[in-house]
């Protein structure tokens, strides 16, 4: 039955609106206890001793833990899926609680108390004495002779540095003629800003650890706890309900390897480990501010010979997800244009006494994408050539191979993009008029690549399981995690449509438990529809050979002259009804002859990937004298391959859109520069864009097909959040004549650069 491309209703959306669905704090027992965190009030240095002494005879304190009572194991916290080969497998630098402190906000201490009044006293009356060490707080200071190392086994705090080459770079830049440009480009830390904060509640049974956890990986935190207690992997069950988003931060284990081992000290009794909105800025993850150096040698044409990149990256006090995001975006740099001739990177990744780093939708590429198209309109400006022009000289195209890790475009509607989004800010119209005065108006324009998951890097697999019921419905269990994007509804469009039934009749299970759910490694990567989705196909295609198995031996006829529509089991040749799939399934489960529960499950290893691209245009206008940005028309065009979902996909492009406006122009987390301590870590002090802030965002969608995606599609979940900030940049570029290198692009850094260039209104 045909439900894919059609904007269907959300399958969550009733229970959402009406307040009925259950997420993790709703669901925690009454009787719970409360478990709260003592973080260091220093950024560097090693705890020697902590007094609990107060803390303990505060009445309703249940127990006061301490870093030294902690296991003495090292483990990770990134949501990456593991790998049986060591160089694969994450680095584990880091306990539950830490007597080596490395950043302002680290885990020194826990709380067990009765409520909330005795769990707050008793973290205030906590007395810690440190040894304390100069911090370091940017990677320059942590990579200087003689700094302070955060980690023994990572000299110099150099996390990793890689490096490639593509073709003779040296050989490539001594053609004579060609133009030199060179930028520098700096990107925040920003915060992921999801509603719900991070929360699990724990507690034993049966000789097993159960946790109750807002997570985007559940199977994957299983596994961490497991690593992170020293237990084996089975005696942990995780169970994930309705999430209240997600953005990346929680593709880590974050508090929940600490609440599984403090439900072991309760005989039984749960704990619910529930953060504030200052701890979630402070002690759980960000998006990596990053450094860019860039040179770029290109013929006066337009066409680029040869290019060359230094990206550091401030990872923060621990690994997280690594050097895989920076290296994530350095890999795009070589993918989205085209060198004739070479292209050389450096990439480094670095420990800083910051709060921790990790995963954040797009993983390095909004970074990277902001330096990049920003030093594209700084050379398209210089050699005097259109912008989108440049870009199309220079593009990938269709049947590009990666050169390093294979892969290839097969399907590309980029071309389409920039058309679209041309047309709609009436392109050649506007950069054609020249604006003066105190309100200047510019348009500017930005494109991007984006791969849809993680193969052939990591691991790419998913499993799913379909149940017919008796009445002819089915049961959809997934793996795959809806964190508020969607998921679930476009699951349920995909078994409706290959099983022949409605989406109504289509029961698709929510929340995932590692106990029943079948493995997948949850959702990032813009992966879940692309690899998700081929498990789920197979899975219903099994079933549905199964089912027209069973009603053949019914009909004394054979499988192929059968089919589902509708819901019926019809003639393959003539439409025909034969009889209804709800009395092939009555007939399945209580034949006193042939009784079968009809069921499919299906474990797929994904061994591809695609390319999904788009284009962002943006007009502004500037006024110059308060140093004010105002976005007058903006549209996002992407090229996701077949869109499943238009409804879902739009909510999609403009949740992405708005994230990329408030990297722009006003997020940013600000740390004391001599102590480390984050100063603006709330809703009021960070500049979150509110719906006020936002302008009317417009989104339209390339007409694509991609081959290897189980119906045509691929990434569209993290790439809306990509292209608007370096559109709006290069906006103002063309409105001031002045091209900023810093993010965000606030009234005080517009003012500065206005300054420096004599700009006045």
């Amino acid at each position: 039955m045909k439900t894919l491309g059609r904007p269907e209703i959300r399958v969550d959306s009733l229970e959402k609106v009406t307040g009925h669905a259950k997420y993790t704090a709703d669901l925690c027992p009454g009787n719970a206890l409360i478990a709260g965190v003592y973080h260091s009030t220093i950024a560097h240095g090693l705890v020697r001793r902590v007094d609990t002494g107060a803390a303990e005879a505060v009445p309703g304190v249940v127990r006061v833990i301490t870093c030294f009572d902690a296991p003495d194991i090292m483990f990770p916290t990134a949501g990456h899926p593991w790998s049986t080969v060591e160089s694969h497998q994450d680095i584990c630098d880091r306990k539950l609680l830490n007597a080596h402190v490395r950043y302002y906000g680290d885990d020194v201490a826990a709380v067990i108390a009765e409520d909330e009044i005795a769990l707050r006293r008793a973290l205030e009356l906590i007395k810690v004495e440190y040894d304390e060490y100069p911090a370091c707080l940017t990677p320059e200071d942590a990579m200087a002779e003689g700094a302070v190392q955060l980690h023994e086994r990572f000299p110099g705090n150099v996390l990793r540095h890689t490096e490639y080459t593509l073709g003779d770079y040296d050989a490539a830049i001594k053609e004579p003629g060609l133009v030199v440009f060179e930028d520098e480009f700096d990107t925040p830390v920003i915060q992921h800003c999801h509603i719900e904060p991070p929360v699990s509640w724990a507690y034993t049974e049966n000789g097993r650890i159960v946790v109750v956890a807002a997570t985007q990986i559940p199977h994957i935190v299983r596994r961490i706890i497991g690593q992170a207690l020293g237990i084996p992997w089975g005696r942990v069950r995780v169970i994930k309900p309705y999430l209240g988003g997600g953005f990346g931060n929680r593709q880590d284990a974050l508090y929940e390897p600490l609440n599984a081992w403090l439900a072991t000290m309760t005989g039984g009794r749960p704990v619910r480990l529930e953060i504030s909105r200052e701890e979630t800025f402070t002690s759980t993850r960000t998006r990596h501010a990053m450094s860019f150096k860039m040179i770029t040698h290109v013929r006066p044409t337009g066409r680029l010979v040869a290019r060359r990149l230094w990206c550091v990256a401030n990872g923060g006090a621990y690994a997280s997800h690594g050097h895989a995001v920076v290296a994530n975006a350095t890999t795009s740099y070589r993918q989205l244009y085209q060198d004739e001739k070479a292209i050389k990177v450096d990439t480094t990744s670095v420990y800083t006494n910051l709060a921790v780093a990790g995963a954040m939708r797009a993983y390095g590429i909004p970074q990277m994408n902001f330096a990049c198209e920003s030093h594209m309109d700084n050379i398209a400006r210089g050699l005097g050539l259109d912008p989108v022009e440049f870009r199309r000289m220079n593009m990938m195209k269709e049947g590009f191979v990666d050169p390093l890790n294979g892969i290839t475009c097969r399907s590309w509607g980029l071309d389409a993009c920039i058309a679209a989004g041309r047309e709609h800010v009436e392109w050649d119209k506007k950069r054609a008029l020249t604006s003066v005065g105190n309100l200047r108006r510019g348009v500017g324009c930005a494109i991007f690549s984006y791969k849809t998951g993680v193969y052939p890097i990591s691991l790419e697999t998913s499993a799913s399981r379909v149940v017919l019921n008796q009445d002819g419905s089915v049961q959809v269990q997934m793996g795959a995690t809806e964190i508020g994007q969607g998921a679930d509804t476009v699951f349920a469009q995909m078994a409706a449509e290959t099983l022949g039934i409605d989406i109504s009749d289509v029961h698709i299970v929510t929340t995932q438990d590692t106990d029943v759910a079948p493995y997948d490694p949850g959702c990032y990567a813009s992966r879940q529809s692309y690899v998700s989705g081929m498990g789920l196909k197979a899975t219903c295609e099994l079933l549905r050979s199964k089912i027209l198995d069973y009603a053949a031996k019914m009909l004394a006829t054979i499988p192929d002259a059968l089919d589902i529509e509708e819901g019926n089991i019809v003639d393959s040749r003539t439409g025909q009804r034969r009889t209804g799939l709800s009395e092939v399934a009555t007939e399945a489960f209580y034949s006193l002859e042939d009784a079968r529960h009809l069921t499919a499950e299906v474990s797929n290893q994904c061994k591809d990937n695609a390319f999904s691209f788009g284009a962002c245009f943006a007009e502004v206008e500037v006024d110059i004298k308060l140093c004010k940005v105002k976005i007058l028309n903006i549209i996002d065009v992407h090229d996701s391959g077949r869109i499943l979902n238009p409804r879902t996909a739009e909510g999609q492009v403009h949740g992405g859109m708005s994230m990329a406006l408030g990297y722009a122009l006003s997020e940013q987390m600000l740390f004391d520069r001599k102590t480390g301590r984050l100063l603006n870590g709330n809703f009021l002090d960070y500049k979150l864009p509110t719906a006020l802030d936002t302008p009317e965002l417009c989104c339209a969608f390339a007409d694509t097909w991609e081959p290897t995606g189980p119906y045509g599609n691929k990434a569209l979940g993290e790439p809306p959040a990509i292209p608007a900030t370096a559109a709006v940049r290069n906006a103002i570029l063309h409105a001031t004549g002045v091209g900023l290198g810093e993010l965000p692009m606030t009234p005080e850094r517009l003012f500065t650069a206005f300054k420096a260039t004599g700009l006045e209104g």
